[in-house]
């Protein structure tokens, strides 16, 4: 592992069955972050969904630990440890803080790899556009942002003129739209994508349709599973063994 000057904050042990995995708190450039596992010449960067936090890469590691890999997630900005934040609206911000975690794995390992569930997927292909990563992992992905927000506004009865007028619009479910947000998904499509992915999809994944799935691993070449009767968010004892087992499986036989 190359010599990398760590902010250590705090370190516990995380149980898993019989097998203990090692988890130190950090911080990069103000990102609350961990990492997980023994030291190890290769990691995989966790990028974690809407509502979710940097602690729930502990399922990830149980399984890539035992395989000699190591794990980074961090907390998005009002998330985890930031969920008291300012409410930013600008993806910019994150793409940023990704690209922050990146050039320090590439500064602490040798072999850099993407797990990234959800909106953190939408997010890690914006910000690893230009990367070839080792590997990546993608559970229940969000590949076209147009799409969900598409939708969430035709639900809502709001246009795309009315957004652009009034910057930001709160939902009926208290979901709140912005024309900072929208315009950047608009001149940003996800074209290029070169680092070997496998996917991990929900039948009844309510986010996002299987005809985009498909046509996306059909573009970049990626493998793609799809889960009978799973859901988007992966939470039921039956989804998570499931999951676990994709995992340990996809890792065991990386192109």
């Amino acid at each position: 592992m190359r010599h990398c000057r760590k902010i250590p904050i705090a370190a516990q042990e995380i149980s898993e069955g019989r097998s203990k995995i090692q988890k130190s708190a950090i911080e990069i450039r103000g990102i609350p972050a961990a990492v997980w596992g023994s030291r190890s010449e290769k990691v995989y960067i966790y990028a974690h969904g809407q509502g979710g936090s940097k602690d729930d890469a502990e399922l990830l590691a149980s399984v890539v630990c035992e395989q000699g890999w190591q794990v980074i997630s961090f907390d998005l900005s009002e998330h985890g440890q930031r969920r008291h934040e300012p409410a930013s609206c600008d993806p910019r911000r994150a793409i940023l803080e990704f690209r922050e975690i990146l050039l320090y794995a590439k500064k602490c390992w040798d072999e850099v790899a993407l797990f990234a569930v959800s909106l953190g997927a939408w997010l890690g292909l914006q910000s690893f556009r230009d990367e070839k990563l080792s590997d990546c992992l993608f559970v229940s992905p969000i590949l076209d942002m147009k799409y969900v927000i598409s939708n969430i506004m035709r639900r809502a009865g709001i246009s795309q003129e009315r957004l652009k007028q009034e910057r930001m619009i709160l939902t009926p479910v208290g979901q709140p739209l912005f024309w900072e947000y929208w315009s950047f998904v608009l001149n940003n499509p996800i074209t290029k994508w070169e680092t070997p992915s496998r996917i991990l999809y929900a039948e009844n994944d309510d986010m996002t349709p299987l005809c985009i799935v498909r046509n996306f691993a059909q573009k970049f070449d990626c493998d793609l599973s799809v889960m009978k009767n799973g859901e988007h968010w992966f939470h039921t004892p039956q989804q998570l063994d499931y999951l676990r087992r994709w995992i340990k499986s996809a890792v065991e036989n990386r192109r």
